[in-house]
């Protein structure tokens, strides 16, 4: 910064790459200050913009995902684990203003990782999605005990035993009025799986998670929502409480029905996510052995 004479002491404002202010001790001027450019890379900046909806959609179980990840050693947290699992697995780009509303957009992350058969899902015709869990001709409704529910999960389906939980998670992907943010709200539902116990199925869990869906053949039930998936995610979850304190658990993924999802996915999203965050660093430069300058 230096002060001016002559007839630049009439001049305020910018001139080219000079900056000119009027003060009471006369006119300084000072150079321009030069455009920050973006310090990320294309790849580091792939990273920022896929965590953000991670971590969103995490905290979204609210704990519920502990010991979700079996063997974890050398202190990795479950939250570790699911970062590791997901990224780059399931892209999905958020720009920073979502993330700073709370927002989210559910997507098919994985959840769990464990020993125990995964559960499978389908969606039928009528949009009703459905687990491979077999219930025979157990048709559930409000008299439906935890009892007759663990008997028949327990007799139809190898791998269970008495002491197991069933978990059903349901998740459902909004909008928000006034920002346009998209919002997810996860819920949680778990039955032990237990023969003597009397009590309403429907008083422990949801019939949203907990109904009798007829298979293809309309021989027996299966396992299903009680309605159509919408705009949401579901899963089930077979776990097992060990004696030694650890936790056995079904490897599995989200199923997702979102008109949403998709336009969080494509490379214009990515750009738009990292621009948000201050954009990428067009000049980095990177190993390109195949490339013709470095055959030269």
């Amino acid at each position: 910064m230096a002060k001016v004479t002559g007839v630049a002491t009439q001049l305020s404002g910018k001139v080219g790459q000079l900056v000119y202010r009027q003060t009471k001790s006369g006119t300084v001027v000072y150079e321009a200050r030069k455009p920050q450019k973006p310090h990320r890379s294309q790849a580091q900046m792939q990273i920022r913009t896929q965590w953000g909806n991670l971590a969103a959609v995490y905290r979204q179980f609210n704990r519920t995902l502990k010991k979700g990840f079996e063997g974890l050693s050398g202190g990795m947290s479950d939250y570790t684990a699911f970062l590791q699992a997901n990224m780059n697995a399931v892209k999905v780009y958020v720009p920073r203003q979502v993330r700073l509303n709370g927002g989210s957009v559910l997507a098919p992350y994985q959840i769990t990782r464990g020993s125990l058969p995964s559960i499978a899902t389908s969606v039928g015709p009528d949009g009703v999605l459905v687990s491979n869990l077999r219930l025979g001709q157990l048709q559930i409704d409000a008299d439906t005990t935890v009892a007759m529910l663990s008997e028949t999960l327990l007799a139809c389906n190898e791998g269970y035993e008495a002491g197991d939980q069933l978990t059903f998670f349901y998740g459902q992907q909004t909008l928000d009025a006034v920002t346009g943010t998209p919002r997810a709200r996860i819920s949680g539902y778990r039955v032990t799986l237990d023969p003597a116990d009397d009590t309403p199925l429907w008083e422990v869990v949801s019939a949203l998670g907990f109904s009798s869906v007829a298979d293809a053949s309309g021989t027996e039930y299966l396992l299903g929502m009680c309605s159509p998936i919408a705009e949401a995610a579901a899963v089930w979850i077979h776990s097992r409480e060990e004696v030694t304190g650890g936790l056995k658990v079904s490897t599995q993924f989200l199923y997702v029905d979102s008109s949403l999802l998709a336009g969080y996915q494509t490379e214009s999203a990515m750009q738009a996510a990292a621009d948000s965050y201050g954009g990428i660093d067009s000049g980095a430069v990177y190993l390109s052995p195949n490339s013709a300058a470095d055959r030269s």
